[in-house]
């Protein structure tokens, strides 16, 4: 028997390969011959790099850039065997960066993502995969094509600063000193985000409340990626206002779509790509995915229903593992995911189920494989 174990993280308790390790645990009790293989998958946010460098063999990168705040640090990026480099812009512009008190997009800023694409060109790269969840900024992708070398000036000719609040100011854009190894660089975001630039549901007004902004700075960020959006459409003759997902990171999937002429793409069915997990469902007898909660929200770009629809093309029986079977979960049936299993073996509260989390899953891989046993030895 061959098994497929394609997970996502459990948030907050186990990383992608923490939770294949401990499902492949829990086969090995009941099928200590069986053959495994693990891929840690993501969607396209947090965990996407660890999961890209694991599932295809890589190493781990560490560049100096700035945070969102202006203040330098560390921030970790991967590159692949063949070369592909995977970012994640949180690592370098990310919410969790930020304690609450200080959160404020008219300050926050992407130069420390432009920096990552950077240093990804340093190291040759001529692919990269950019995972654009987890935000704390709302600059239109200013701050990352600052850093890359576009130059934006104000009515007197001054050099803007960082953040959402600067873009008030613009009135001019000279994309001339542009890094030009973008122009030889295949750029794909993995976004799953639909939201336009501007508007009611853009950036500014959809996500902003979550980054710091009040009712008055979403107004004024709205107004400023308004203006952003008629200066590049000026200037650069491309009209990214409306575009599907322009508003994705805070408006960073406009400024990653006009500067670096990157094509926005399911971050779930990216990263499947980029693992090329289809080389191995041919000869696959079960595929056992999961995440740390299944519900009715799954159908839309999640890792289960991602693999699902992904092993079904095979024809292969697919098992979702999760800590949590929430409200519309059944909805996934239709969409690749075969059965659920939840971790949660009785009556808990949620910290214990997360404390337990490693043991729990290793406990559900066994109680499925033993069901999965006893139906082999009936038919």
């Amino acid at each position: 028997m061959k098994i497929l174990i394609a997970p996502d993280s459990f948030k907050g308790s186990n990383t992608t390969i923490s939770v294949a390790n401990k499902i492949e645990k829990g086969i090995r009790k009941v099928f200590p011959n069986a053959e495994v293989v693990k891929i840690p998958i993501a969607d396209g946010g947090e965990g996407t790099v660890d999961a890209l460098v694991i599932g295809t063999g890589g190493e781990i990168k560490k560049a100096y850039v700035t945070g969102p705040l202006g203040k330098k640090i560390y921030a970790e990026y991967g590159v692949l065997k063949n070369g592909t480099a995977v970012i994640e812009m949180a690592a370098a512009s990310g919410l969790p960066l930020i304690s609450e008190e200080k959160r404020n997009p008219l300050l926050t800023t992407t130069y420390g993502t432009g920096e990552l694409i950077k240093a990804a060109l340093d190291q040759g790269c001529k692919k990269i995969v950019i995972g654009i969840g987890g935000s704390a900024t709302n600059d239109g992708g200013l701050g990352m094509a600052q850093a890359l070398g576009v130059s934006f000036k104000d009515q007197d000719g001054n050099e803007l600063g960082y953040g959402g609040g600067e873009l008030g100011k613009l009135a001019a854009i000279n994309v001339s000193n542009l890094d030009s190894r973008i122009n030889q660089t295949e750029i794909i975001v993995a976004c799953d985000v639909s939201n336009p630039l501007c508007g009611e549901k853009g950036a500014s007004a959809v996500y902003g409340p979550q980054k710091g902004a009040t009712p008055d700075m979403i107004k004024e960020l709205d107004g400023n990626l308004k203006k952003y959006a008629d200066i590049i459409k000026q200037t650069l003759r491309k009209d990214i206002k409306d575009v599907s997902g322009a508003g994705a990171a805070g408006g960073l999937g406009s400024g990653l779509m006009v500067f670096c002429n990157a094509q926005l793409k399911s971050g779930i069915e990216t990263i499947l790509d980029v693992v090329n997990i289809d080389r191995h469902l041919p000869t696959t007898d079960l595929v056992i995915t999961g995440e740390g909660k299944i519900d009715g929200q799954s159908i839309y770009g999640k890792v289960p229903v991602g693999v699902g629809q992904r092993a079904k093309k095979y024809g292969v029986p697919v098992l979702a593992i999760v800590g949590d079977i929430g409200e519309g979960a059944s909805a996934v049936y239709e969409y690749g995911v075969d059965g659920i299993m939840s971790t949660v073996n009785k009556a808990m509260p949620l910290s214990e189920a997360m404390a337990k989390s490693s043991e729990l899953l290793e406990d559900a891989a066994e109680r499925i494989m033993r069901i999965i046993k006893m139906g082999m030895d009936i038919s």
